[in-house]
């Protein structure tokens, strides 16, 4: 058996028991390694409906340049996409985001264009303002909007979800995501509790996100927003993609606590995964007195540590932030 493209070999990825992190925290806690995905990430799945559901649509026509605001892995998945479907693709992402990231994507042959993290998200220097400006100005473009582009979700509604399902045999309890854009939590959040409306679910934040205060209160508090140093999840406005309705709780982390489980993943798990992946392990451990023996918790494992070794898997990254 083989594959006809790369593509092809995006899901499906495996369910892995957490051990020694999870010491003294009640039931069994699995992990969905999305590091398998030909991107090593959960983009991947996303990226390639964003795509599909685009040129079904007419959206992205032959020969075509994609244009997408990215904190690295859509950006990849787009990328994978691109190369085998041979469209060109241009990235804004900011200057929080690791080298890697970047490198790697010029490596699949995007264009990547570095804006300030620092300004608000309607400022024109933003990523979000510098994509939709080039999409205004490059001929035959489409931006993906990975924010509002409710393929995102439905990627996962249809894919993620009917997948923990199956690999739990139904008998998942709770599931626990570090929330960015929101399409992974809310569509496998949505087909998870259509299976079992009392599954529980918990989105991991970050401080300096407004996501949590806007699900408790519905009120978008600048107050709320700052600069941090975690990746990949918070957010400093609300995308369309988040259904909070299918959330039960917003578990805020600290940027050294997620960084310092990440860490250990890598030590006593040998899994090396991305920042939110420790954020969800350590978000996890503040709630575990809401958990019992026999909950079946599956936790989402974003993304790969390569993209992180010049930060969170360096010593020197560690110390200056004083996570170490």
């Amino acid at each position: 058996m083989y594959y006809n493209n790369i593509i092809e070999t995006i899901g499906n990825t495996p369910l892995v028991k957490l051990n020694k992190v999870v010491e003294g925290v009640p039931g069994t806690i699995l992990a969905k390694v999305e590091t398998f995905n030909p991107g090593h990430s959960i983009k991947d799945r996303m990226a390639l409906k964003m795509v599909e559901d685009a040129e079904k649509d007419g959206r992205l026509k032959p020969g075509g340049t994609i244009i997408e605001c990215t904190s690295g892995n859509t950006g990849m998945g787009i990328a994978l996409a691109a190369a085998v479907k041979g469209y060109k693709c241009i990235f804004t992402t900011t200057d929080k985001q690791s080298k890697e990231k970047a490198d790697i994507l010029k490596a699949i042959g995007a264009e990547v264009i570095v804006c300030p993290t620092d300004v608000a998200a309607d400022d024109p220097r933003s990523y979000y303002k510098t994509a939709e400006r080039l999409n205004q100005e490059v001929e035959n473009s489409f931006w993906c909007n990975q924010y509002d582009n409710l393929s995102n979700r439905q990627a996962h509604y249809l894919s993620t979800g009917p997948e923990i399902w199956e690999q739990t045999e139904g008998k998942i309890t709770h599931f626990v995501v570090g929330v960015g854009t929101g399409g992974t939590i809310s569509g496998t959040a949505k087909y998870l509790k259509e299976q079992n409306p009392d599954i529980k679910v918990w989105g991991i934040d970050t401080y300096g996100s407004a996501l949590k205060k806007y699900h408790e209160t519905g009120e978008l508090d600048e107050s709320e927003i700052y600069p941090y140093v975690t990746e990949g999840i918070g957010e400093d406005i609300i995308p369309a993609n988040i259904d909070f309705s299918v959330i039960d709780h917003f578990e805020k982390v600290t940027d050294k606590d997620g960084a310092v489980m990440a860490r250990r993943l890598a030590h006593e798990e040998g899994l090396l995964m991305g920042y939110s992946a420790g954020s969800a392990v350590a978000g996890l451990i503040q709630m575990k007195d809401n958990l019992k023996e026999d909950d079946l918790v599956v936790i989402i494992f974003h993304d790969h540590g390569s993209r992180y070794v010049g930060k969170l898997y360096n010593d020197d990254w560690m110390r200056e932030n004083n996570f170490i």
